[in-house]
């Protein structure tokens, strides 16, 4: 059996010390013992885990949807309706930044080809930026 100290631990995994001891206090992950000088150890499948978590926090996951998601993995005969839920409510949040973004540089872009790259008394950037109104599209 792999036994990893918590920097071990947290060089394989990507994972800050610190971020491994909060995802402890948490409960999202504890160490498999301690030695003799009471210094936390793990196994293999706490780094798996740890990876996992690092992944779906890296996807934008919230701390709910994440223990939801190791709830859910802890039945591996259940449908997995659940986690599609999770996954297409994330979904949902990422279009509609996504949309955002999208309105946001076209307002941008639009700002600049409106500039006439004169002085900054004639700015239209400044202009629009100063009057909401003057923007073509909600952002």
């Amino acid at each position: 059996m792999t036994n990893y100290s918590i920097g071990d631990l947290a060089t394989r995994s990507g994972v800050k010390v610190p971020t491994i001891r909060y995802y402890e206090e948490i409960e999202l992950i504890a160490p498999t013992g301690r030695t003799a000088g009471n210094q936390r150890r793990y196994d293999s499948d706490a780094l798996d885990r740890l990876r996992f978590i690092a992944h779906a926090r890296a996807m934008g996951f919230s701390m709910e949807s994440l223990k939801s998601m190791l709830r859910i993995a802890n039945h591996r005969d259940a449908p997995c309706e659940d986690l599609d839920a999770l996954v297409e409510a994330r979904l949902k949040e990422v279009d509609e930044r996504l949309a955002k973004l999208i309105a946001l540089r076209t307002e941008l872009a639009s700002m600049l080809e409106s500039c006439a790259h004169g002085t900054v008394a004639d700015c239209r950037i400044l202009q629009v930026l100063s009057d909401h109104e003057e923007c073509r599209a909600e952002h």
